[in-house]
Order: C-alpha cells, then sequence, then structure tokens
C-alpha cells in the first residue's frame, strides 16, 4: 500500500508538472494577448499621432499660404500707394514745370518790351543826334558857303 501511495504521489506529482505548465502557458498567453494589446494600444497611439502631424503639417501649410497671400496683397497695395504717390509728384512737377514757364515767359515778354523800349529810346537819342549833327553841319556848310562866294564875290568883284 505504500507504494500505492507512493505511486499516488508520484502520479500526483507528474501530474502536478502538466498542471502547472499548463496555466502557465495560459499565463504566457495572458501575457502574451496582454503585449499584443499593449502594442496595439500603441499602433493606436502612434496612428494617431501620426494623423495629428499630418493635420499639424496640413495646418502649417494653409499658414503659409494665408501668409503668402497677405503679402501679395500687402504688395500691391503698396505698389497702389507707390503709383498714386508718383502721379501726383508727377502732377505737381508738371504743374510746377507750367508755372515756371509761365513766369519765364511772362519775364521774357518784361524784359523784351523793356529791351524795346530801349532800343526805340536809343533810336530815338541817334535820330535826334544824328538830326542835330546834320543841321549844325548844314548851318556851318551854308555858313561856310555863304563865305566862299562873299569871298568869291569880293574877289571877282561881283
Amino acid at each position: 500500500m505504500a507504494e500505492k501511495e507512493s505511486a499516488k504521489k508520484g502520479a500526483k506529482t507528474a501530474v502536478e508538472p502538466v498542471v502547472s505548465t499548463e496555466e502557465r502557458s495560459r499565463d504566457a498567453l495572458a501575457e502574451m494577448e496582454d503585449v499584443g494589446g499593449s502594442l496595439a494600444a500603441v499602433l493606436g497611439r502612434a496612428e494617431k499621432a501620426y494623423a495629428a502631424y499630418m493635420d499639424a503639417q496640413k495646418e502649417v501649410a494653409r499658414a503659409y499660404k494665408a501668409s503668402e497671400l497677405h503679402l501679395e496683397k500687402m504688395y500691391k497695395e503698396t505698389e497702389q500707394k507707390a503709383n498714386a504717390a508718383y502721379e501726383d509728384a508727377l502732377a505737381a512737377a508738371i504743374a510746377a514745370r507750367m508755372e515756371a514757364e509761365q513766369q519765364a515767359e511772362t519775364a521774357y515778354q518784361q524784359v523784351k518790351e523793356q529791351a524795346k523800349a530801349a532800343f526805340e529810346e536809343k533810336v530815338q537819342q541817334a535820330l535826334s543826334t544824328r538830326s542835330e549833327i546834320v543841321e549844325k553841319a548844314w548851318g556851318v556848310r551854308t555858313r561856310t558857303v555863304d563865305q566862299a562866294w562873299k569871298i568869291f564875290a569880293k574877289e571877282t568883284g561881283q
């Protein structure tokens, strides 16, 4: 009977490791499922992170595009302001030029009239001087001719 008990104990011992191995296998399988589940969770988080990264990249691209459009709008506004300033400056320059030309024309006409008046005065003076000289010369000639005839008449007895 001791052998039977001993055999029972041995069988029991032999069976026990099989049960322990099954339990260990089940535990390992549960652990693998946990690891698999945690890998799936990690994969899910990685996919979410990648999706968030892609969304952020799209948002950055939209921000760049919005910035580019804003800068283009600002450039066009600045260009229009520069064109308007140029046109205003050009109009002012043309007006200033026309005014300067008008003033120059007026000054020229005044100087021309003054020159004409001075010319006419000089001509009048020259004519007056000429007339005086011619009149004096005629007087001298007349006196000289009269004297010459008087001398001739005296000499010739006439």
